[in-house]
């Protein structure tokens, strides 16, 4: 409230010095062709000057009062310099935000894979012993104990006997061994080797890094169970945070400029691929995913990324757009003062507007507003307060009303201010 009181003060004589520089050198000229009325008070009508009988303030002259539009704010030249009060045309352009985000490396889960043993068994010995290694693809990674393995062998060496009378079961007992993955240059050296092995070699079935070691030395795993999780960091995703009252603004195939925080100097650049349609509860984001390149392994999961969207709302026939400044809001309603200059003076015009997205230190207007019209940009407050004091629809009191002084006073009331008003005032 402090400040509302100091700007209508200040807006009250702001507007009281500059108006009084309006007045004509010729008196007796202007009483015979004006109407003189206040800055403040616009209801007072005279036909000499004078002084505002509510304010004490001097009259200004008003002439071609028809082509002023009564509900607006008449500001001299020498008011508006002093309230710094500046305009601007308001025009049309492409709405573009730079949109900031921040994110996370993470692998691609389409390059994560299981490395599960075919066969059952005890772990006899691992190769790999700790997440953050490297697997190769062909390359050993654990011997596997299996008795069911031994067994197989076994049967395949009787049915090698009889593969003479019997092909189809010697051919049996090979595809047996080979379910469990055992190629068939294995399969080959078992029979030239004549004895059954009894560690069988996993080999890794991809090339990346171990991410989660499942296993250790000992253990008895089932067919099929996942002995480790390897990642091809070939590829990776970033994936960021879009805040909810960004999302009109980030779509599917905006490119995203980054940087890392441990890699300070290097700049990388991707296309969104996927928007995740739910947005967390909790959080209120959703997830953009950027799939990149990794060559020399340089991104790691887990890094952050700092990103930047430059992005574009689609284009329409008339995107408005007017800077912060000009708009002032009153929780419901965000309101602009429009300039009229006619041959009689100055003046604004309190408009509603219905805003748009924010565009960084600007709005776009979606309605209330028209391409070329002037409007205040600066010292939209002073204006607002000097049309609060004169009775004015203002950002408060949007349909006018009376003036602020506790006392009603006609055109041709010649009565003095009394105590209780000067308090007013």
């Amino acid at each position: 409230m402090g400040t509302l009181a100091a700007g209508l003060i200040l807006g009250w004589g702001i507007f009281g010095r500059g108006q009084a520089d309006r007045q004509p050198d010729d008196k007796e000229e202007a009483h015979a062709e004006t109407v003189w009325t206040c800055a403040m008070h616009p209801q007072i009508r005279q036909s000499e000057p004078g002084q505002c009988p509510i304010c004490g303030m001097d009259l200004i002259p008003l002439e071609g009062e028809g082509e002023l539009d009564s509900m607006a704010i008449i500001m001299s030249p020498t008011a508006m310099q002093l309230a710094n009060v500046s305009t601007a045309l308001v025009g049309t352009m492409d709405p573009v935000k730079s949109v900031r985000l921040n994110g996370k490396v993470q692998a691609d889960e389409r390059l994560v894979f299981s490395q599960s043993s075919h066969i059952p068994g005890r772990i006899e010995k691992l190769m790999v012993n700790f997440t953050g290694e490297f697997a190769n693809k062909g390359n050993t990674i654990a011997y596997i104990y299996s008795p069911d393995l031994v067994t197989a062998q076994e049967e395949l060496f009787e049915a090698q006997k009889i593969k003479d009378t019997q092909p189809q079961l010697f051919n049996a007992a090979k595809e047996k061994l080979k379910n469990w993955k055992l190629s068939d240059n294995q399969v080959a050296q078992i029979l030239t080797d004549g004895i059954p092995k009894e560690q069988f070699a996993v080999q890794a079935d991809v090339s990346g890094y171990v991410i989660q070691k499942k296993v250790n030395l000992g253990d008895y795993i089932r067919q099929g169970e996942a002995i480790y999780e390897i990642a091809d960091l070939s590829k990776v995703w970033v994936l960021f945070d879009v805040y909810e009252s960004d999302m009109s603004w980030i779509k599917k195939g905006d490119n995203v400029n980054f940087t890392i925080a441990s890699l300070p100097g290097e700049t990388f650049s991707g296309r969104i691929t996927y928007l995740d349609p739910v947005i967390d509860p909790k959080t209120r984001v959703a997830k953009a995913r950027v799939e990149v390149s990794n060559a020399g392994q340089k991104l790691k999961p887990e890094m952050f990324a700092s990103g930047i969207v430059e992005a574009k709302l689609s284009k329409k026939s008339n995107n408005l757009v007017v800077p912060k400044t000009a708009v002032m809001w009153t929780g419901k309603r965000s309101v602009v003062y429009v300039k009229n200059t006619t041959a009689n003076g100055v003046s604004f015009l309190m408009r509603d507007v219905t805003l748009g997205p924010a565009l960084g230190e600007s709005f776009i207007v979606e309605s209330g507003l028209q391409e070329g019209e002037e409007i205040a940009v600066n010292g939209t407050f002073s204006i607002d307060a000097a049309a609060q004091l004169a009775g004015k629809p203002s950002m408060m009191n949007p349909e006018g009303g009376k003036v602020p002084t506790g006392h009603d006073h006609d055109a041709g009331d010649d009565k003095k201010p009394g105590a209780n008003e000067h308090e007013d005032h």
